[in-house]
């Protein structure tokens, strides 16, 4: 029996006038019980709805169902918030225990008829009970839920339901902890400073530190974190320092030691097999019936058109790549390992620009500062630094958001830099959503979190830009979280359709391409001088520089996810080979034997992203039409971004996010936006 006394997960600690929650209390020893008890207080829950004699209504069906299992939500909340920022292999391993009791859970709910008979009793009688706009979603998306989770399916059906899900639930966070391992299990140490010519100053620093950290009195340290990685392609003299480090990133998850490739099988095949259960031919059309791309047809032939416009183009810039490798270092075949940095060679040649020249402009916290003036600047908010908030790393900054007049909208928590105990890449998540709990409507408290460049013992963290990109588009997610202004958390912002998920994250970008916005923030951190206009003219003229390649690249991720997720995998015996049949039309480059992307694709496999990777091409086509508004309008014009704000941000998934979207832009989005913006068209 849990100790709810003792338990900081179970006896309602919270810190200070927001709830904040008790990071500092918790402990490994605490999860296990405060999970099982919360499970059984959330089964309660839905006995309580089930045993009401009452006539089922809005109120004691669907609201009573939207509102259960509170305790379960805050404590497994918690749990894989941590899970993928702070934690060891022995708190992941608990996710072993929770994930197939979650799954069970979920099945226990959608599959019980006595449920669902009173939901469809609410459903048919939708027409006839006044219910508002927000009320009648709920209503609709709770019916459907039922369906989508086999309510229809005969008993023998049901079972089979649960048990795929039930695996799936163990299988993802398998995924997820071998990628880490493997990311994590690479170092490579180097004494000799000859062989780290061209690397810029900064990153050897960076390497410098690293090791000096490792316990080494000299040398230099690499390991496959971006901020790592990404110097040594770009730069780096040595091509056998590059293809080393190249063959150890893209063969993550398919080593011998921490290899995903059986579990990804098993994940692609039961992902089929539910499907075909619901009455779906593929995961792919499951999916995306609920997205804004409604088939598989529509994503592929999306895709397609901007694969046929990009491809020749970026045949050419490839071309330009092999001619230039060539004609300065003899090389006959490009590979893998040589694109970025010939790449950033023919880009200094070209334009007389090299990132790193813009580095010293974006210290970290006039980033953030950066981030802050913006959102002030259209939204009207303000950011407060808070010291008196637990937080979960020392690392991690909190922020109490307001309006100008002062009216609270959320916490904001920022944890910027890579660590062991850290999953890679950025992402955003709510700690808390907004929305109805415990009776009233709350304000949420949200995360951004990043592996960006860090601070050595000489140097502040000085960002690339598309690190401040990464910054940006994750506070975009931030103000969707932040900005939302729903009744029900599971209708709040960012619970959206998919594909419109990254459309508030993506319009942030832009700004970071725009003068009157850069100039807020982007301040040298030795003299405080803003970006020359000499340099911001050159940033400019390469803009669209190989924007094709980088469209190719994009697609790759977006082709290889439909590929297992829009047809039958169960026969697929080699990984290696199926992946290359999905993408030999994308070939630029030679395959690099080891090298594989479905191994390491987080994103559909212990993500939200299946069958949906192309979201990102797709909201890129609505934040380029969205943002001529911008263009339009004026940058920082409050009308327009309150319109975006009132229609986008705060609405949620109250109505059709098409409705919403034509609300803002008076029009449907122009599929060709992107490919202008890209100097495609």
């Amino acid at each position: 029996m849990a100790d709810v006394k003792n338990n900081p997960l179970l006896n309602g600690t919270r810190v200070g006038k927001y709830d904040a929650v008790p990071f500092d209390l918790f402990k490994l020893e605490h999860f296990e019980p405060a999970f099982d008890y919360a499970l059984e207080m959330a089964k309660k829950d839905i006995e309580v709805i089930k045993e009401n004699k009452d006539k089922p209504n809005f109120e004691n069906t669907i609201v009573a169902l939207e509102t259960s299992g509170e305790l379960l939500d805050y404590v497994t909340s918690i749990y894989y918030n941590l899970y993928g920022v702070e934690s060891d292999n022995k708190f992941k391993d608990l996710s072993q225990k929770f994930s197939p009791k979650l799954s069970e859970y979920g099945s226990m709910i959608s599959m019980d008829d006595v449920l669902f008979q009173k939901v469809k009793s609410v459903y048919d009688m939708r027409e006839n009970l006044e219910l508002d706009k927000e009320q009648l979603r709920l209503l609709e998306n709770s019916y459907k839920g039922f369906v989508r989770n086999g309510a229809l399916l005969d008993d023998d059906k049901k079972e089979q339901l649960k048990e795929i899900s039930k695996e799936i639930s163990i299988l993802s966070p398998q995924f997820s902890q071998n990628l880490l391992n493997a990311t994590n299990d690479f170092e490579l140490y180097i004494e000799d400073e000859n062989q780290l010519s061209g690397l810029p100053e900064n990153a050897k620093a960076a390497a410098a530190y690293l090791a000096k950290s490792k316990g080494k009195d000299s040398g230099w340290m690499f390991n496959l974190q971006p901020t790592s990685i990404m110097p040594i392609l770009k730069y780096a003299d040595n091509r056998d320092l590059r293809e080393k480090i190249n063959k150890a990133y893209n063969s993550r998850g398919n080593g011998e030691k921490f290899n995903n490739q059986e579990i990804l099988k098993k994940i692609a095949t039961l992902r089929y097999k539910k499907a075909q259960l619901l009455g779906f031919k593929t995961h792919a059309e499951y999916v995306i019936k609920e997205r804004m791309a409604e088939t598989p047809e529509n994503v592929n032939n999306f895709l397609e058109r901007i694969y046929k416009i990009a491809m020749p183009k970026a045949v050419k810039e490839v071309d330009e790549l092999k001619s230039l490798a060539k004609e300065l270092d003899g090389i006959d075949e490009l590979q893998a390992w040589d694109s970025a940095y010939y790449s950033e060679k023919l880009r200094q040649k070209l334009y007389n620009f090299d990132a790193e020249e813009l580095r010293p402009y974006f210290k970290s916290e006039n980033v953030i500062d950066g981030i802050f003036k913006v959102a002030n600047k259209l939204y009207g908010l303000k950011f407060n630094e808070l010291n008196d908030i637990p937080t979960y790393h020392k690392e991690v900054k909190t922020f109490e958001v307001t309006e100008n007049d002062g009216t609270f909208v959320g916490l904001l928590y920022i944890d910027l830099f890579p660590r062991k105990t850290k999953r890679g890449g950025a992402w955003m998540n709510a700690i808390k959503s907004q929305g109805l709990q415990s009776g009233k409507v709350q304000r949420p408290h949200i995360m951004i979190v990043g592996n960006l460049t860090p601070a050595t013992d000489d140097t502040p963290s000085l960002m690339l830009r598309r690190e401040v990109e990464t910054v940006f588009h994750e506070f975009g997610h931030a103000l969707h979280g932040l900005l939302s202004d729903c009744t029900y958390t599971s209708l709040a912002s960012p619970n959206v359709y998919w594909d419109f998920v990254e459309l508030p994250s993506q319009i942030m970008e832009n700004w970071v391409a725009e003068k009157d916005a850069l100039n807020l923030f982007a301040k040298h951190y030795q003299t405080g001088e803003n970006i020359p206009d000499e340099l911001l003219k050159k940033v400019k003229a390469a803009e669209n520089f190989h924007k094709a390649t980088m469209n190719i690249r994009q697609l790759n991720f977006g082709f290889i996810d439909m590929a297992w997720h829009n047809q039958d995998p169960t026969d697929v015996k080699d990984v290696t080979d199926f992946e290359n049949k999905a993408l030999e039309k994308m070939r630029l480059l030679p395959h690099v034997k080891g090298s594989l992307i479905s191994t390491a694709f987080a994103h559909i496999f212990a993500g939200g992203y299946s069958a949906g990777y192309y979201s990102y091409k797709w909201a890129e086509v609505l934040d380029a039409d969205a943002f001529e508004k911008f263009k339009h309008d004026g940058i920082f014009n409050r009308e327009t971004a309150e319109s975006f704000r009132r229609n986008i941000l705060a609405r949620g998934n109250t109505e059709h996010p098409m409705v919403l979207y034509k609300r803002f832009r008076g029009q449907e989005p122009d599929p060709d936006a992107l490919l202008r913006r890209d100097g495609l068209l």
